[in-house]
């Protein structure tokens, strides 16, 4: 479907630009309403549900997915989505209302969503065959049974294509994602919304599942596996896609490829083009037919206006303490007692979590919120799927005496940088007691003065993310790119972590 291109009104001199803007914005809400009207004076009116949806197979439902999770709303708290039956029609609300500000650039991301919100209301998926032994009451013999299955392969012309979208920190991915998903057709019900980490922990679950059933016989896990994925969700939005292990890399270009065999459409945000996806990996000439794949199946679309919203200035809240003095120790268990005196919910020590068939153990928590001393979390070996399952339970954490990290402790800076991504998806509220400033942990230079140790790269990522040497000063532990990006976006989420707004509008679960 062709994209609507509506004329707007010429200036008035008389009018400031920003009541031209909100002006230009109500005639074209109106003009994209009588545009559908005509077009489909046919169908019944679609009202998008705002209400939880949980696909089967998603690791867990969204407990905000009826709020915008946008980092483009000027430091204002997360606002409910009222009901809408186009993104382009939520979006011209949030603007007028005065939540997002007016961006042309972004408006026209909006209608690329827009193009394939339409689309889908008139896509109808192919059922997605069950295999021989469908009747089977376990879901593992239902998947992994030998017995034949009816394949299918649905053309390429026949499914809308996706939306791959990519861009800095700060450009509002994830905000577009949301107002994508929140604002699908009512009958759309096969959907599913999760970030990409979280996903691809979902499939090497489901892979092992397969495996180890299959035994010592061999055969394709994949295959099954992707059906079973399709069965589940014929939409799929993925957020923060990033390839950076050899078995993601060698695991993707088959699921995709499968996938869109079996009609499932995919809205991608991403920090890189798809040229740039495993670019120093492993083996990576056998990634490129799915980077081939993303190209030609998906409309790539860059989402960098200039504009980077997180630099905008926000009040910062004291949640970050340092140095490890006692009356910061004093401060922070003030907040923590405060946080965990409700009698109905008293406080246990060494609550058990469990994943992937491993026990963690919570020092101190309630059922919202949680205890740790650094070396608890990052001192032992634990993976990003340990880390998320400790988000997705507490939505406040405290993290008490982290130390300054230097090349000797590399791995606890990676677990750290991964435990913060995590709590940055699952918009935990964060407390640290620290021996230096947050932000310079991984730094050579406590005080924030050597930026000559900088990288060229690294100085460019700084850039792009808003941040300078002040701020996070130099260090040598990172040296790979990935590593690097890696650790300034820690740093760039510590830093709107902190922010007054964050402590407003995270810790709810």
């Amino acid at each position: 479907m062709r994209t609507l291109r509506v004329p707007i009104p010429p200036s008035r001199n008389l009018l400031s630009p920003y009541t031209h803007q909100r002006a230009s914005l109500r005639f074209l809400a109106l003009r994209q309403r009588q545009w559908r009207r005509t077009v489909h004076t046919d169908r019944k009116r679609l009202n998008s549900s705002l209400a939880l949806e949980h696909s089967p197979g998603s690791a867990e439902p969204r407990s905000d997915a009826s709020l915008l999770v946008d980092k483009h709303t000027n430091g204002n708290p997360r606002v409910p989505l009222a009901p809408s039956s186009t993104p382009l029609e939520q979006y011209f609300k949030l603007v007028e209302s005065g939540t997002l500000k007016p961006d042309d650039h972004q408006t026209r991301i909006v209608q690329k969503l827009q193009r394939l919100h339409d689309e889908l209301v008139t896509y109808k998926p192919p059922a997605i065959p069950p295999s021989a032994s469908s009747s089977s009451p376990t879901l593992i013999s239902r998947l992994f049974s030998r017995g034949p299955t009816h394949a299918i392969s649905v053309p390429p012309e026949q499914v809308p294509q996706g939306l791959y979208l990519y861009g800095d920190v700060g450009t509002g991915k994830t905000m577009l994602m949301d107002l994508f998903y929140n604002t699908l057709p009512s009958h759309v019900k096969r959907k599913r919304r999760v970030h990409f980490h979280a996903f691809m922990i979902d499939v090497h679950k489901r892979l092992h599942a397969a495996k180890r059933m299959l035994g010592a016989r061999g055969g394709d896990p994949i295959g099954p596996v992707a059906r079973d994925l399709a069965s589940e969700a014929y939409v799929l939005c993925f957020d923060e896609f990033q390839v950076t292990d050899i078995a993601d890399a060698m695991i993707l270009r088959q699921l995709f490829e499968k996938l869109l065999s079996y009609g499932v459409i995919s809205v991608i945000t991403s920090n890189r083009h798809p040229d740039e996806l495993y670019k120093n990996g492993i083996q990576r000439t056998s990634f490129i037919p799915c980077i081939e794949l993303l190209k030609s199946r998906f409309e790539v679309t860059d989402l960098d206006s200039g504009t980077d919203y997180r630099r905008m200035p926000r009040t910062l809240s004291h949640v970050y303490y340092d140095p490890l003095t006692p009356e910061n120790k004093a401060e922070v268990e003030k907040i923590f007692s405060a946080f965990t005196s409700d009698p109905s919910d008293p406080l246990l020590y060494n609550r058990k979590l469990e994943t992937w068939g491993r026990t963690i153990l919570v020092p101190e928590s309630t059922s919202q919120v949680a205890k740790f001393r650094f070396h608890d979390l990052c001192g032992k070996p634990l993976s990003a799927a340990d880390y998320l399952e400790i988000t997705k339970t507490f939505g406040t954490i405290f993290v008490l005496d982290v130390p300054k990290m230097g090349l000797g402790e590399k791995d606890l800076a990676r677990r750290f940088i991964t435990f913060i991504d995590a709590c940055y998806e699952s918009k935990t509220k964060l407390f640290v007691t620290s021996e230096v400033p947050i932000y310079k942990i991984f730094s050579d230079d406590p005080h924030g003065k050597g930026e000559d140790g900088i990288s060229d790269h690294m100085r460019s990522v700084m850039d792009d993310l808003g941040l300078s040497g002040d701020v996070v000063g130099s260090s040598s532990m990172f040296t790979g790119q990935e590593e690097l990006f890696a650790f300034a976006r820690c740093c760039s989420r510590l830093v709107e972590m902190g922010s007054k707004q964050w402590a407003e509008t995270s810790g709810v679960r």
